[in-house]
């Protein structure tokens, strides 16, 4: 379980960080409601930064105790209803990611921010594989790579507002994780694709259509010196004849 995995010293190292990180993130974003999908660590380890009216946690089980259960991928929420969404490693461990992606955007307000913690397919932890034993959250199978989230959203017509790479340990279960905020600051300058995580922030954008008159709808325009087509010369010439 991802949850047990989170108790242990890396992962608590790692929440600690992700706190600092949502935190920034959430700095500045108003509105009446956030939402966060999927539950990481504690309940309102990350909603308690909101500066929204009200927040709200949704995941697909009651065994975390959620404030509210449904299926991510088809959210039991109004359309365009919600200032903020928080998805904390819940892309990584979902099949269904381009259908979460979707449901978020409808959900969305205008204007409205998206906030995305990943793990990197790369990095130190891409090594993880070849690692016995590595410490790694169990269950994460679904890696996105970061430019291909960038990609994804771009599709939603979604402005990507900014992005930080974060947590530089060795997934190693014997790592005490007792790093500084002048180690992660050193690999966020020197050494950012080392990183194990990844944060993407993302605006929801409604372009204002201005409606263009078709062409064919247009009236025809007159111009001066002909004269509108007439039988009377045709007439004229039968009478004639006779």
């Amino acid at each position: 379980m991802a949850q047990d995995w989170l108790k242990t010293p890396l992962g608590k190292a790692l929440l600690r960080q992700e706190a600092r990180v949502v935190e920034d993130a959430l700095d500045g974003v108003f509105g009446e409601q956030c939402l966060q999908l999927g539950v990481w660590g504690e309940q309102r380890g990350f909603l308690r930064f909101t500066r929204t009216q009200r927040c709200s946690l949704l995941a697909e089980s009651t065994q975390d105790g959620p404030a509210v259960v449904g299926k991510l991928h088809q959210l039991p929420i109004a359309s365009d209803s919600i200032d903020a969404v928080l998805l904390p490693h819940t892309l990584d461990y979902s099949d269904r990611q381009h259908a979460i992606l979707r449901e978020v955007d409808r959900v969305l307000r205008r204007d409205g921010r998206l906030i995305i913690l990943g793990f990197r397919p790369g990095g130190l932890w891409g090594l993880r594989r070849l690692i016995p034993g590595a410490g790694i959250p169990p269950g994460a199978d679904n890696l996105i790579s970061e430019r291909r989230l960038r990609d994804w959203l771009k599709l939603l017509d979604m402005r990507i507002q900014g992005a930080s790479r974060y947590f530089f340990r060795w997934p190693l279960p014997g790592n005490k994780a007792r790093g500084s905020g002048k180690w992660e600051r050193r690999g966020q300058a020197w050494w950012p694709e080392l990183s194990a995580c990844y944060m993407l922030s993302a605006q929801k954008r409604v372009s204002t259509l201005t409606p263009v008159r078709s062409v064919w709808r247009r009236q025809p325009k007159v111009v001066a010196g002909l004269a509108e087509p007439s039988t009377r010369v045709a007439r004229i010439r039968f009478d004639e004849n006779h």
